[in-house]
């Protein structure tokens, strides 16, 4: 399994914004920073935002922020929030045509890997994660 770029994105916006603590952060400079492209990750703070992750403030001085503390957002969150699915195999999605489902046990198997993957990830939160703003090669806002 292998997640989504767009998740990977997301993560590490979210950790630069964490790391800014009292500072708004911009697309751009995350963009260089991560060299990522602008488009794309404005994309990813835009469904951050939705999701009720990053709090976006509007105009010349606007920027991104944490919408809340590092230690109430869950990596597992995110990830189901950023991931469009986690249809492992086939027989995972709707309409699934596999001609052995019945009586496949892999199925099973697969969902309590899943189940354990997701269990794993809910543990941690974005303060888990933390960085400082040196971590990025960026002093700290006088």
């Amino acid at each position: 399994m292998r997640l989504t770029s767009f998740s990977d994105f997301a993560l590490r916006l979210l950790m630069y914004a964490a790391a800014q603590e009292d500072r708004l952060i911009t697309i751009e400079e995350a963009s260089e920073v991560y060299n990522i492209s602008r488009t794309h990750l404005m994309k990813v703070a835009n469904t951050l935002t939705k999701a009720g992750y990053l709090t976006a403030v509007r105009g010349r001085s606007g920027g991104l922020a944490l919408a809340k503390p590092p230690h109430k957002i869950k990596v597992g969150d995110v990830i189901r929030a950023t991931e469009p699915d986690f249809v492992l195999v086939e027989c995972f999605a709707s309409g699934s045509k596999c001609a052995i489902e019945r009586c496949c046990h892999l199925r099973g198997i697969l969902h309590e890997g899943l189940d354990a993957f997701n269990a794993v990830l809910d543990k941690y939160t974005l303060a888990d994660l933390m960085l400082r703003p040196k971590d990025f090669g960026m002093r700290p806002a006088a």
